[in-house]
């Protein structure tokens, strides 16, 4: 899948602006509320799209510099920052991720072209970052719980989320085909198998979880496969 990582930046920068409009409108009893990620409160996910922007500004900066620079020191350490910023209030939370937003937007634009070829832990190269984190800001902003579903992501966002599934499915895929109103050719993951059609938001939504695919159809006639467990 070819990837410009300049025009994907600029996806990430309309969807960042949509989050922060969206976010604003929250109150800090909300903060606490659960979220649609078992476990997490709607503060824990914005607490992860902070540290998920500095993550990816790690990377980046590891790709310009040479200097490794590891997304997270651990994993331990990832649920620790997103612990900690998760039950502040909402004018606090929205400051972190509009700096750290400007943070990863500020390695980007320092990047010189040499730089996107390098490969990365996390993507094959560092061209692939903007659409790791524009997948960020997308599904997590559905985990919300606020109102916005898959039905409302934009539709190349939609379709290059199936064509990257179909590219790289999750471990544990099932083996199917699958069928895109939006598109003629169908994608095949595994080996092939039933075929599920639909709307491409409705597709992308449900193999990531984030959707239950009742208008999607299946043939020959049966059971939706069940989709790996997704991010």
């Amino acid at each position: 899948m070819t990837i410009d990582p300049l025009v994907l930046m600029t996806d990430v920068e309309a969807a960042t602006g949509a989050l922060l409009g969206a976010a604003a409108s929250l109150t800090d009893a909300e903060i606490g509320a659960p979220s649609l990620l078992p476990g997490w409160t709607v503060g824990h996910v914005l607490s992860h799209l902070a540290r998920n922007a500095d993550a990816l500004t790690n990377l980046l900066t590891w790709a310009r510099t040479g200097v490794e620079t590891p997304a997270y020191a651990s994993r331990e350490a990832r649920e620790a920052g997103i612990e900690a910023g998760a039950a502040r209030p909402v004018i606090e939370q929205l400051a972190d991720l509009r700096r750290a937003h400007d943070r990863f937007a500020d390695a980007a634009a320092a990047m010189p072209a040499p730089a996107w070829a390098v490969a990365l832990p996390m993507a094959r190269s560092a061209a692939a970052v903007p659409w790791l984190r524009l997948c960020e800001v997308e599904m997590h902003r559905v985990d919300l719980g606020r109102g916005y579903t898959p039905a409302d992501w934009p539709e190349p966002f939609a379709i290059r989320l199936l064509r990257a599934a179909a590219v790289e499915p999750p471990a544990g895929s099932p083996s199917m085909v699958v069928r895109a109103d939006e598109f003629g050719h169908p994608l095949t993951f595994g080996a092939g198998g039933p075929v599920v059609s639909g709307p491409a938001r409705s597709l992308a939504g449900w193999l990531t979880g984030r959707g239950d695919g009742s208008d999607l159809t299946v043939s020959p006639d049966g059971e939706l496969p069940e989709p790996a467990r997704w991010k």
